[in-house]
């Protein structure tokens, strides 16, 4: 590592390699550290790829605002620089009369936040549009679909390479010290330095980061989403189907999304859990099963295979309700120059490119 740099981002998923992409169009010397031996290697690639409409997110909300224009920057991005991706559409369904009054009021926000390409289905429609899904009642949602994560990350990190923007793997940061003009950053090796803006983008371990530079009142909780693929079932889905979301916020229940080649698979679930594990239980499927049948009528269980597993890093605990990103220039508490992103979970894929230029609005010139 050289001695001085304008900008350290910590952090190497796609939210640090969109901002790094971002930053490096106007600003020289930046520098990236990832405590990984690559890119993307955590949240960013365990995940559902789904490109996100906004359909659940409070008003005024940063969650709401960066999904709306991160969702029309993806596709853009997508088509210009030939990121697969599909724009299969989605469903949300009632399966219960109960549920009908959730749809009803998911769909009253939508309108009055402004997402685009959002409609209610009767039972009948839905038949027509998805004859193997069963649902009393639906919301259609145009604008969501599926994006290769890993393909979006690599247009980033090579954006960001072309521009100048040094990465630095393998370099976990231990140290954060103000000093002046900046920041002193050291890795587990001892190594050290400068940076005059320093960026917080380190997903899962956010919260520590922050607490390095002696910012304490950031908590992230690891919410554990398992996955189960359906053997077997290629064609049986056109579009991705949502139940109704839990009621307190935290996931939007065990949906069926499709990956570009139109296999479906199930998930995630979500469980609190105080360490990171990637392990799923096989047992799990009987719980995915019961699921996802409600409105996939025709799944049998000895079809459900383990597939994966990701950890969203949620400031939201299981008794709380929901809560807004983190997105803090931390001036105002004595720390000029750094900024704190904290809790981006979903939609923050979507997000990513919307994000990016928030921070370069914050950085400034």
């Amino acid at each position: 590592m050289s001695d001085k740099v304008g900008i350290t981002i910590i952090g190497a998923g796609v939210i640090g390699l969109a901002i790094a992409r971002e930053l490096s169009k106007v600003h020289s010397e930046i520098l990236v550290l990832e405590k990984n031996e690559g890119y993307g290697m955590e949240t960013s690639s365990r995940n559902s790829e789904v490109i996100h409409a906004g359909l659940y997110y409070p008003p005024d909300s940063f969650k709401l605002k960066l999904c709306l224009e991160g969702n029309r920057l993806i596709y853009e991005l997508c088509e210009k620089h030939n990121i697969k991706h599909k724009r299969y559409g989605k469903l949300v369904v009632a399966t219960e009369d109960k549920e009908e009054h959730e749809i009803q009021d998911i769909f009253e926000n939508t309108r009055k936040n402004g997402v685009p390409e959002v409609s209610l289905k009767t039972k009948e429609e839905i038949a027509k549009l998805e004859p193997n899904v069963f649902a009393l009642l639906g919301m259609y949602s145009g604008t969501t679909g599926v994006i290769d994560s890993h393909g979006l990350m690599r247009y980033f990190h090579d954006e960001a390479i072309g521009h100048g923007v040094m990465f630095g793997f393998n370099n976990e940061v231990t140290s954060i010290q103000k000093v002046t003009g900046g920041y002193s950053i050291k890795n587990r090796a001892g190594e050290e330095i400068e940076s005059e803006i320093v960026i917080n983008s380190a997903g899962l371990s956010s919260d520590k980061i922050a607490r390095l530079v002696g910012i304490e009142d950031y908590h992230l909780y690891y919410c554990k989403g398992d996955y189960f693929s359906i053997s077997g079932a290629k064609g049986m889905l056109n579009r991705l189907v949502y139940p109704v979301p839990h009621e307190k916020g935290y996931g939007l229940g065990v949906h069926a999304t499709l990956d570009l080649d139109g296999e479906i698979r199930l998930g995630p679930d979500a469980t609190y859990v105080n360490d990171i594990s990637y392990d799923i239980d096989a047992g799990k499927a009987e719980e995915f099963y019961q699921a996802a049948k409600k409105y996939l009528p025709w799944v049998r269980k000895e079809k459900l295979r383990p597939d994966t597993s990701g950890m969203r890093p949620k400031l939201q605990g299981p008794d709380d309700e929901v809560k807004d990103f983190v997105i803090r220039e931390e001036g105002d508490r004595g720390f000029p120059g750094f900024i704190n992103l904290v809790g981006i979970e979903s939609p923050g894929l979507t997000a990513s490119p919307a994000i990016a230029k928030l921070i370069k609005q914050y950085v400034g010139k």
